[in-house]
């Protein structure tokens, strides 16, 4: 098992958490508070607009965006078959309804949030579902005998609640050596936020948020910590203090683990964490052997290519490749839980022409995936030796938390030359002449596109002026980008 450190920066504006197993960082959460997501958040909404067509409902929430709720995540319709189809989203919600909601999605890009009506609410080892009555358990926790077990103390302790008032439980893979004494304390603590959220729903109006997650640095305690976890730093007396009565009530486990860091350098800068943020926000990634990871994220997928770089370190060319591969499975793994990358993504390895090869790639992928927490599929190889997979996207990725599409090339990632600047204004200026009749063309551009029309181009811009009849004169305008370009008519 990984030794793991947790290290929390925490600042009014920003908190910062970074999960470094073995000394090498594994895992950035960033949580700002005017951008603070909004999963888990449980709001008293109103159904704006029903639509058949798709079989959802968009619902004001009091966000920017209306939310959107789709007939899957509706509860209190059971089919009586399996495969029978759902009732109609038209027959189970109306325009004007209050609906209390919990978003399950952060909006992403141009998206709203994702909603559902099937409340769920997380404690320390369990989940409390109180639209339903069963009892559920991690998949995490695999013996069947233990599952049973399990299963049979949560219906004794659940019924012999005094607070009973239905509802069911999943237990989370921390309650697989809880004492029920623990299990009876969570189970006490989330009836009486359930009932709270329904005491605030019946007097409040729609659009209001009825019950907010846990903050960064509490879901540390309460989702990141495990036994492998050695310390958990802190660098604020303030939140070391909060954690700490959280802790005791909740995370008694985790509670001990605390630090408050008392060092005058910050405590990123000291673990290098800094470095690694701007190295995850790269576009290579270079490995210890020579070669290197290209990753770059679209809208649609994230594609990984691997490289071989500057290794010739083996005996025979293929086991070069081999070798890089290996190590890249690895690296890629890190990256995509460092990165927070979702979605669909594809990994083009290097070449390899023996099977066995392959098979140990695949096994080394699947191998470090099998760290994270988030799920994720590998398909294997394809037959143009491509790496399909898929992990689960519940948050914005590092990249599209910490930047924005850069607004001279727009997010093409190149812009054009000073050459391929130069040839449009003289098609341009060409184009106005036929249309209008100035005494003069004045360019303005950027200063390394006057400077090639005065140079290198001088001898096309001259022949341009002949054929018009027209003088044609330049302005280098420094905050112009290289692709900016006015024609003044004087």
């Amino acid at each position: 098992m990984a030794n793991q450190d947790i290290l929390i920066n925490w600042a009014p504006q920003e908190t910062r958490v970074a999960v470094v197993e073995n000394g090498a960082v594994q895992e950035l959460h960033i949580e700002r508070t005017l951008e603070r997501g909004q999963v888990g958040n449980v709001y008293l909404g109103k159904v704006a607009r029903v639509l058949p067509g798709m079989q959802s409902a968009f619902v004001d929430i009091g966000l920017e965006r209306a939310a959107f709720l789709h007939v899957a995540d509706l509860h209190g319709h059971p089919a009586t078959r399996p495969d029978a189809p759902l009732p109609p989203i038209e027959r189970q919600v109306f325009e004007g309804q209050t609906l209390t909601v919990q978003v399950i999605k952060d909006a992403i890009g141009t998206k709203g949030a994702r909603l559902s009506t099937q409340v769920s609410i997380a404690g320390r080892m369990l989940v409390f579902l109180p639209h339903d009555n069963h009892i559920g358990i991690s998949q995490k926790i695999g013996s069947p005998e233990l599952r049973e077990q399990l299963r049979a103390r949560m219906q004794v302790l659940a019924a012999h609640d005094p607070d009973d008032k239905g509802g069911g439980f999943i237990l989370r893979t921390n309650a697989e050596e809880a004492s029920d004494a623990e299990l009876a304390d969570d189970i006490a603590y989330l009836r009486k936020t359930w009932a709270t959220i329904r005491q605030r729903a019946q007097a409040q109006k729609p659009g209001t948020l009825l019950h907010q997650d846990l903050s960064l640095a509490e879901r540390v305690l309460r989702d990141l910590t495990t036994d492998a976890t050695q310390t958990i730093r802190i660098d604020s007396q303030m939140q070391f203090e909060a954690l700490k009565a959280f802790g005791d009530v909740y995370m008694p486990g985790a509670r001990a683990k605390l630090d408050l860091y008392r060092g005058e350098r910050p405590i990123f800068d000291l673990f290098g964490i800094e470095e690694e943020i701007q190295r995850a926000l790269a576009r290579r990634v270079d490995l210890k052997s020579g070669g290197y990871l290209i990753i770059d994220q679209t809208e649609a997928l994230t594609t990984v290519d691997v490289n071989t770089g500057g290794f010739v370190g083996a005996r025979n060319f293929e086991d070069t490749i081999f070798k890089t591969n290996l190590e890249a499975a690895g690296a890629i793994a890190r990256q995509l839980r460092l990165r927070n990358l979702g979605g669909i993504i594809i990994a083009d390895f290097i070449d390899m022409t023996r099977e066995d090869h392959q098979q140990a790639v695949l096994a080394e992928l699947r191998k470090q995936l099998a760290r994270d927490r988030t799920r994720t599929t590998v398909s294997g190889f394809t037959q143009l030796g491509l790496v399909e997979m898929t992990r689960k996207r519940t948050r914005e990725s590092l990249a599209h938390m910490l930047c924005q599409p850069c607004p001279t090339c727009e997010g093409r990632g190149q812009v054009k030359t000073a050459r391929s600047v130069c040839y449009d204004i003289l098609r341009e200026i060409l184009r106005e002449a036929r249309q209008f009749n100035p005494k003069e063309f004045r360019v303005v551009a950027s200063a390394a596109v006057v400077e090639m029309l005065l140079d290198e181009e001088s001898t096309h811009l001259a022949g341009l002026s002949e054929f018009i009849g027209k003088p044609i004169s330049l302005s280098a305008e420094p905050t112009m980008n290289p692709e900016q370009y006015d024609i003044v008519l004087l």
